[in-house]
């Protein structure tokens, strides 16, 4: 398998419960390495153009009011099959169907509040990165 990097947001409903350094914990110990770390509040412009690709869908107003409620935690993670490993451990995106000890069972309250944004492809994973963090932010991998 081939080393990857992925893209990881700890939404604001899990960065209001103190839970974003469990979070990064668990992704540590499921063999993460984090090539990039910050706390920001995002702005309406930024979280729109984030989720652009959702905007003619319904729920595309109220996802882009919760995710600049409060601050969300974004991270660079890396490790062999990433995208998909990292899918793994965030688990369903119905919290009340993800299996235990994954970060949604663990971590979100319902399917609009679910703790974690994950990149759903390589090339998305490349491109939310790049959304986020300039080149110079990323740690070279380890």
């Amino acid at each position: 398998m081939a080393t990857e990097r992925t893209l990881c947001i700890i939404k604001p409903d899990a960065v209001e419960k103190n839970t974003a350094g469990a979070v990064l914990a668990l992704l540590e110990s499921a063999g993460f390495s984090i090539l990039a770390l910050k706390r920001t509040h995002l702005p309406q412009a930024v979280a729109e153009g984030f989720y652009a690709v959702h905007k003619a869908r319904p729920f595309f107003g109220e996802l882009v009011t919760f995710m600049t409620r409060s601050p969300v935690v974004i991270a660079v993670l890396e490790r062999d099959d990433a995208v998909a490993q990292y899918r793994k451990v965030m688990g369903a995106t119905d919290p009340a169907k993800a299996d235990a000890g994954t970060i949604r069972k663990l971590y979100g309250a319902n399917v609009g509040e679910n703790a974690v944004h994950g990149s759903d492809s390589l090339d998305n994973a490349k491109n939310e990165i790049a959304y986020f963090f300039a080149s110079s932010e990323v740690a070279p991998s380890a």
